[in-house]
């Protein structure tokens, strides 16, 4: 057999290179190259099937069509023998609820019992891993700095992890992170009169201890939602008491392994505040809704890895106030926040929401996490 060694082949001006037709084999041991590059970088006219390493999303991405456009190849492993599952903890309703339940994403279906909280709260947060979930924060009565945590592929109660700083803002605060850092943003300052702020603290969520300080925001704001993809966390709209009550359309983002202040992404369509109602894949994050200036179903979504302002997705099937959401890697769910009902959409199209089944009637006015959200 002959062999030739050619270190590149490209055509005339250098734009492309010979197609390989047939079965190819490689037969190196040592790596496969594919194009590396990031989102913008992406071609213009890609073939379906066309693979690409994505240096934004640190993910083997695939182009899947002009529908579905560019998509990220799945990997599964002993951390998802669950499925990628979405974990609601804690509640307001009619009480304070020490409730955690979960639904498998890619699924149809009502919430299963997971476990309690070690304290029952409701206007939490909470952050996640692939392996674990952290619910922080809330209102007990009163603002509660309490850290839990569960292991997401068991079932069963959760441990304590730690405290958010000891500032009394941890009620209508937001969560989000990566695989190793937790955020939680915003709050609101209780008794009254109230105040929003605009702290960003985090966590290690691997180990277990007390938030640390990481920046502000660029606008002190409570109820906000907030998304991620592996190097950003977005925060998104939310109201600043007693400046704008009504709801602000602040769109800003930090590097999530950095230290140090938010910086400006863009801003929403219209201002509102969305409570814990952000979600995200690793390269569009989505809001559902808001509650005021007036409750409202549109659904808005950015692209994380560039800046700007959000763009029109769809519509829920309900308008009803403080919605929370969560996201696997194709699909994102929105849970009523003042009733039982789940919907879903596929992230990378737009439309609008189809029912998903129903949560816990006691876990409205609370947040919601998942193993497959974009930060992953």
């Amino acid at each position: 057999m002959s062999e030739a060694r050619i270190n590149s082949i490209s055509n005339e001006q250098g734009t492309g290179g010979p197609t390989i037709s047939g079965i190819t084999t490689f037969s190196g041991t040592n790596y496969f190259v594919p194009p590396v590059g990031n989102t913008a970088q992406r071609p213009d006219n890609p073939q379906k099937g066309a693979i690409r390493f994505n240096t934004d999303t640190k993910h083997l991405e695939y182009f899947k069509g002009d529908t579905l456009g560019w998509v990220e190849v799945e990997a599964s492993n002993e951390e998802l023998n669950g499925g990628h599952r979405g974990l609601v903890m804690g509640g307001n309703a009619p009480g304070a609820s020490n409730i955690i339940s979960y639904v498998t994403i890619s699924t149809l279906g009502n919430t299963s019992d997971f476990g309690d909280l070690t304290l029952a709260r409701g206007s939490n947060t909470t952050f996640s891993s692939r392996t674990r979930a952290c619910c922080a924060g809330g209102y007990a009565p009163g603002n509660r700095r309490e850290i839990d945590y569960v292991t997401i592929s068991s079932t069963g109660n959760a441990i304590t992890f730690g405290n958010l700083l000891n500032d009394n803002h941890q009620y209508a605060c937001s969560g989000t992170g990566d695989q190793t850092r937790g955020l939680v943003v915003g709050g609101l300052k209780l008794p009254s009169p109230y105040t929003s702020i605009n702290r960003i603290q985090y966590n290690t969520i691997a180990s277990t201890g007390d938030s640390i300080d990481f920046g502000d925001m660029t606008v002190g704001r409570s109820d906000l939602g907030s998304c991620n993809s592996s190097t950003r966390s977005v925060f998104i709209g939310g109201q600043d008491v007693p400046t704008t009550p009504g709801g602000v359309d602040t769109i800003d983002y930090v590097t999530t392994q950095t230290l140090g202040n938010a910086t400006d992404f863009g801003n929403l369509i219209a201002v509102k505040t969305p409570n814990d109602s952000g979600c995200s894949n690793s390269t569009r994050g989505l809001v559902f809704g808001s509650r005021s200036p007036a409750n409202t179903n549109v659904i808005e979504y950015i692209t994380i890895a560039t800046t700007g302002n959000a763009t029109d997705f769809g519509d829920k099937t309900f308008s009803g106030s403080y919605s929370f959401a969560t996201s696997s890697p194709t699909r994102a769910l929105s849970f009523q926040g003042s009733g039982n009902i789940i919907e879903y959409v596929e992230i990378l199209t737009t439309g609008n929401a189809v029912d998903f089944g129903d949560c816990h009637p006691n876990q409205s006015y609370t947040s919601a996490c998942s193993n497959g959200h974009g930060g992953l």
